[in-house]
């Protein structure tokens, strides 16, 4: 995981996660000025829930998280206990970040469904 999370850090990857933060910032901006429209509920909330679910908890519980993980060596005598204790937590709440997505994608297509 250590591997992972260094390589994941790269343009391609941050460009995407981050670029369609910003498209989905654009989104919900757009559905607050359009807000008589019928698909602009569902620009809000999907860009909403992909704000506050990938990019929020990436940012607030998986970097940090990611972050103590990549400070203690594999031969440390606390790595197998903290490794248990990543993993629940990270899958768990990785779950969520990807149920949000695909709520944020949902919302997104409804929208477009409506004409918008």
């Amino acid at each position: 995981m250590q591997s992972i999370n260094v390589t994941a850090v790269r343009p391609a990857f941050m460009g995407a996660l981050f670029g369609t933060a910003v498209l989905c910032a654009g989104l919900a901006v757009t559905a607050v000025v359009t807000w008589g429209e019928g698909a602009a509920p569902y620009l809000l909330a999907g860009g909403l829930v992909y704000l506050l679910g990938p990019i929020g908890l990436t940012i607030v519980y998986h970097v940090p998280r990611n972050t103590r993980l990549e400070a203690l060596a594999g031969d440390d005598p606390r790595a197998e206990a903290h490794w248990a204790r990543y993993l629940r937590g990270w899958t768990t709440w990785n779950h969520v970040r990807a149920a949000a997505a695909l709520g944020a994608a949902t919302s997104f297509l409804v929208a477009l469904s409506l004409g918008s």
